[in-house]
């Protein structure tokens, strides 16, 4: 670890404020195709859960689905530090795993499936109408864990991902492409959170 990358780590340590928890985190397939970008993947694992993470979310955008298989075998390759479940448009069980990926499921897909089970179970007469709250829509998503801190790289623009659980996140975003995203960048992103006062839409 380089000097600056320890003076930022000791900031993070020293401070009077929290790390977040849940650990959000948005490229694309063609970032994945840069080299290294699989051990870069690995090592913000690791960096998170040294940090206080205990659960980090990996949405990987597909502009061509046909990639998604390729993409599929080589994330089950990883040797990543915790448990990982990997989620794709035709998967429809949640996942509860440290280490959860995604890999071109969009938030409004994911959303619309969970409306559409709600509908199915108040048609079922499984569910009554008025028994429908923000839960009953939480329990039928993929991944139910809103994020407390979501980092986008390469550019400064939403993605649609977890457009339901990041309603309050706080989110990162940085000019640095995938290719080039190291150990500093995430502890910016970090002391950034850390400086940031949560409000939670008050």
């Amino acid at each position: 670890m380089g000097l600056y990358d320890r003076y930022l780590s000791a900031r993070l340590r020293l401070a009077d404020a929290p790390l977040p928890e849940q650990i959000a985190l948005v490229i694309t397939e063609r970032d994945l195709l840069e080299p290294g970008a699989y051990d870069t993947l690995t090592d913000l694992f690791t960096w998170a859960f040294d940090y206080g993470a205990a659960r980090v979310t990996v949405s990987v955008s597909v502009l061509d689905a046909d990639a998604i298989p390729t993409l599929r075998t080589s994330l089950e390759s990883l040797d990543t530090p915790r448990e990982m479940a990997i989620r794709g448009p035709d998967d429809d069980t949640p996942a509860d795993t440290p280490v959860q990926v995604a890999i071109g499921l969009g938030g409004r897909e994911e959303f619309a499936t969970a409306v559409r089970g709600v509908a199915e179970a108040v048609e079922a007469g499984d569910l009554a109408p008025e028994d429908i709250d923000e839960g009953t829509i939480e329990d039928r998503l993929l991944f139910p864990e809103a994020p407390d801190l979501l980092i986008k790289t390469g550019a400064e623009r939403l993605s649609d991902f977890m457009i339901w659980q990041s309603v309050y996140s706080e989110l990162y975003f940085t000019d640095v492409n995938w290719r080039d995203f190291r150990k500093r960048e995430y502890l910016r992103a970090l002391r950034e959170y850390q400086d940031r006062q949560r409000r939670f839409g008050r």
